[in-house]
């Protein structure tokens, strides 16, 4: 699909956010520096009711946002080198359990992940465009894409 403006990437984090499965789901973002990735999960938390400021965990690694029922776990491993630095910081245990997770630069920490039930790819064209491909891995990304 294209993406011609940002009002496109905020109508599709609406309709992600109003699936009834997202709440489990684990969503990879891939794409380069400035493609997008950051604006589409701060539309995506925004959709799903997260208040107050939405930054990039490209320094914390992560960042934790807490709703009504739902945890969401917003990943960014632009700068993840240190595989032991994934048991520390209990990421194991955070994938392994409910909650939806979202994951900026996955390919730093592929040998670490599990499967994405969704895979985002945003190239950003030299028109302001944004070309955006969608890979379901999972049942559950299956479900996502309906």
């Amino acid at each position: 699909m294209v993406w011609v403006s940002e009002d496109d990437t905020r109508a599709f984090a609406a309709q992600l956010a109003s699936h009834p499965s997202i709440g489990n789901a684990f969503i990879e973002l891939h794409g380069e520096l400035g493609a997008g990735k950051t604006t589409v999960v701060r539309h995506l938390l925004r959709a799903l009711g997260v208040q107050g400021r939405i930054k990039s965990p490209t320094y914390a690694v992560v960042e934790p946002y807490e709703l009504p029922g739902l945890a969401i776990w917003h990943f960014d491993f632009f700068r993840f080198t240190d595989p032991r630095e994934w048991e520390d910081a209990g990421f194991r245990d955070i994938f392994a359990g409910p909650g939806l997770k979202l994951a900026e630069w996955p390919e730093n920490a592929a040998a670490l992940l599990p499967p994405a039930d969704l895979v985002v790819r945003i190239d950003a064209r030299p028109d302001e465009t944004r070309h955006v491909a969608l890979k379901a891995q999972t049942p559950l990304g299956l479900e996502l894409l309906q």
